[in-house]
């Protein structure tokens, strides 16, 4: 079972109460459950006045209170959901900040500090190793007559399972008898309630077989301890053994965090592991390797199986805010992780088809999803109308890639539900408005619709179903009217305006939601689904997109640096987001802008290295200079699904792969400048068969694996 959705877990973009799509957000919701829509808790009511006499006076505002997330782009935060370990670069758990073992979103661990011969550790190093797993190094001097020079290395593996393996290396000429005490606590808080402060004390500890235990009436947590310690004191919460190590010995302790969550929860699992294929790039470029690795790693931590299915599985959006359901994000990014095969796409249809509204109102068909903060010139939009468009666009390529028929045809209901719901949306006009009916007519949201009208409607034929024409005919409408009522005009040659308003005015600010434009979807025989902007306005939104402005230097700002209210930190005012990044350069690379596309591609590169190739979902848009690095955001997700699944979509990109397995073939359309040079990109997944393709230095891709019976397309 997935983590439970109170507001720790939640998408971070609570509906709001107007939004009749998704449950209201709960009196408590934590700033977490706040994050996307920028807003604040409501103030606490004014205290209880005693009656006067005289004439009442209104009591005064109460003062704003701003409420922020701890910040987490230092931390490192080992994920294998459900489960989460989050520590600083010193290693000890002081069960300070957000610092802890968690599971299913309760902290069941906070405190874990170990001292050697009565001194702690002195930090020497801390690394992520793997996804799940992190590595610290500290050093201890317990010889007095060894000089200046440590003589024990303390090693300590932490893992996001629960497990943490303690190891000490003498270097000491003599052997060595050392006490180690190991103190431990924890307050089985939740996520939500850490953030914003207001967890309550330390439980006290009982002896528990060979370590501890703590209970509360939401939960109980439990640390055993191999081997089992000389003494264990309850009230102190310590755990001390005496351990005699060699000339150049070594001994170890591992610890293993063992919660009772069923008890709030309900049964609680990870995911399979080998649902995506483990994909290797290598080339000229070192950065790819590297790159492609953490991203699968990434992707595949994040994994969570939908509750009462388990052989269903999705993405949650990120860690550590956002592990709960998250529809829109889960179908990005299983769409940009087609490459790595049909399996998580087709987990993650079966998960949201099982929510989709049923009824007869305006709204039958959605997917539900929460409100997003859209910066401060638009007001939040519904992240299930983005979900529902995704729906059909999702099941349409995952057929293309090799999908089962049998597959298919069991999701195909669902997907016509969801194209039914647009045109009852869109009815008598050409425009899809946001589910309130005095809401803007987003540019991004027609972009979305478009292709899911398009691809819906091939969908639809293929497969023998009615409705096809129909869609083409309102896709063909909405392609006529696009370009004369959302463009605006002006000498530079103009831009696509974010937004048109149900009075016809325009919002002109330029921002990154203008990339969807470039994302039109893939048909058959490897074609590309038409867009919304003939030739020359797309190449004007090319070179706005190619400009200082909209161009950090390492990714797209998500508005530009040029427009009222910019802020290089704001998550939808200025920030850079991978996942916008990594469209614009596919949608570019796909157009023939290889130019432009190949300075997205090496910005973003660069941005990953500077981050240890674990790109955030979100980083600040500060131009890039001259030895620069890019700035983290404090409260970004790390990992994010997108953002890994943006990493798998940039290189694959570059090869171009298109696949059609109805029609039995894949074509290649790499990017013929070759950036990278040569790039080998090896266990990819087409037709359910391993798949390698190799792009040369000229530009030149030539496949070298792939099913049987798969034929090159021209």
């Amino acid at each position: 079972m997935p983590l439970p959705t109170p507001p720790f877990a939640n998408d971070g973009d609570q509906a709001s109460r107007h939004d009749l799509s998704v449950p209201s957000p709960p009196r408590s919701a934590s700033p977490v459950a706040l994050r996307d829509q920028g807003r604040t808790p409501a103030p606490l009511p004014p205290a209880d006045r005693p009656q006067g006499t005289g004439p009442t006076r209104a009591p005064s505002p109460a003062p704003r209170l701003i409420v922020g997330l701890p910040p987490a782009h230092a931390a490192l935060i080992c994920v294998a959901l459900p489960g989460l370990a989050i520590s600083t670069d010193q290693g000890q758990l002081t069960g300070r900040g957000l610092e802890g073992f968690y599971r299913a979103g309760r902290r069941t661990l906070a405190r874990c500090q170990v001292r050697v011969a009565g001194r702690e550790p002195v930090a020497v190093q801390a690394r992520m190793v793997a996804a799940d797993r992190a590595r610290f190094v500290g050093t201890v001097h317990v010889s007095p007559d060894a000089g200046p020079d440590p003589d024990v290395v303390v090693e300590r593996i932490r893992s996001a399972d629960g497990t943490e393996r303690i190891i000490l290396h003498s270097a000491a000429p003599r052997p060595l008898r050392l006490p180690v005490e190991v103190a431990l606590a924890t307050d089985l808080a939740e996520l939500g309630a850490i953030a914003s402060g207001s967890t309550g004390p330390e439980l006290p500890s009982t002896v528990h077989d060979s370590g501890l235990r703590w209970t509360c009436p939401k939960g109980d947590s439990a640390v055993t301890a191999d081997p089992p310690p000389a003494d264990a004191l309850a009230s102190a919460g310590l755990l001390r053994w005496e351990l005699e190590l060699p000339p150049g010995g070594t001994r170890s302790v591992e610890l293993r965090v063992r919660p009772d969550i069923t008890r709030f929860v309900g049964p609680v699992g990870r995911a399979a592991t080998g649902l995506l294929a483990q994909a290797r790039a290598t080339g000229d470029d070192p950065r790819v390797e590297p790159l492609l690795r953490t991203c699968v790693e990434d992707l595949q931590a994040l994994l969570l199986r939908a509750p009462g299915y388990p052989s269903d599985t999705h993405l949650a959006a990120g860690a550590p805010w956002r592990c709960g359901p998250a529809p829109a994000e889960a179908l990005t990014a299983a769409r940009m992780t087609l490459p790595l095969g049909t399996r998580l796409a087709a987990g993650t249809l079966r998960t949201l088809a099982r929510t989709q509204l049923g009824g007869s109102s305006s709204r039958s068909g959605m997917v539900p999803g929460p409100r997003r903060d859209a910066g401060t010139h638009l007001p939040p939009g519904c992240t299930g109308t983005e979900a529902t468009l995704l729906f059909p666009v999702l099941l349409a390529e995952a057929r293309r890639w090799g999908l089962p028929e049998q597959e298919t045809g069991e999701l195909l209901p669902a997907a016509e539900h969801c194209l039914r719901w647009l045109r009852t949306a869109v009815g008598d006009g050409v425009y899809l408005p946001d589910p309130q009916s005095s809401g803007p007519q987003r540019c991004e949201i027609q972009a979305y619709a478009h292709r899911a009208a398009v691809l819906g409607a091939d969908l639809l034929d293929e497969c023998g179903r009615s409705g096809g024409s129909e869609l083409r005919e309102w896709a063909e409408a909405l392609r006529d009217a696009f370009g004369e009522d959302f463009w605006i005009e002006d000498p530079s040659g103009g831009r696509p305006a974010a937004a048109r308003m149900p009075d016809g005015r325009l919002v002109p600010h330029l921002g990154a939601g203008a990339v969807h434009l470039l994302d039109t979807g893939l048909l058959g025989c490897g074609t590309l689904a038409p867009g919304l902007l003939d030739k020359v306005r797309t190449e004007q939104l090319v070179r706005l997109l190619g400009g200082p402005s909209m161009d950090s230097g390492w990714g797209l700002r998500g508005l530009g640096a040029k427009e009222a209210a910019y802020n290089p930190f704001g998550h939808r005012g200025g920030a850079v987001r991978v996942q916008e990044t990594a469209v614009a350069f596919a949608g570019l690379a796909a157009a023939g802008y290889e130019k432009e596309a190949s300075r997205l591609l090496h910005g973003l590169l660069a941005a990953a290295e500077a981050f240890g190739y674990r790109l955030p979902e979100m980083f600040a848009g500060e131009p890039r200079t001259q030895g620069s690095a890019p700035l983290p955001h404090p409260a970004a997700c790390r990992p994010a699904a997108t953002a890994a699944a943006a990493g798998v979509l940039l290189l694959t990109a570059l090869a171009g792969v298109r696949p059609d397995i109805p029609a039995g073939t894949v074509t290649l359309r790499p990017v013929r400048s070759a950036p990278l040079g040569e790039i080998v990109l090896t266990g990819l997944r087409v037709a359910g068969a391993p798949f390698s393709v190799r792009v040369g230095r000229l530009g030149l891709a030539m496949v070298e694996e792939a099913a049987d019976g798969l034929q090159l397309g021209v």
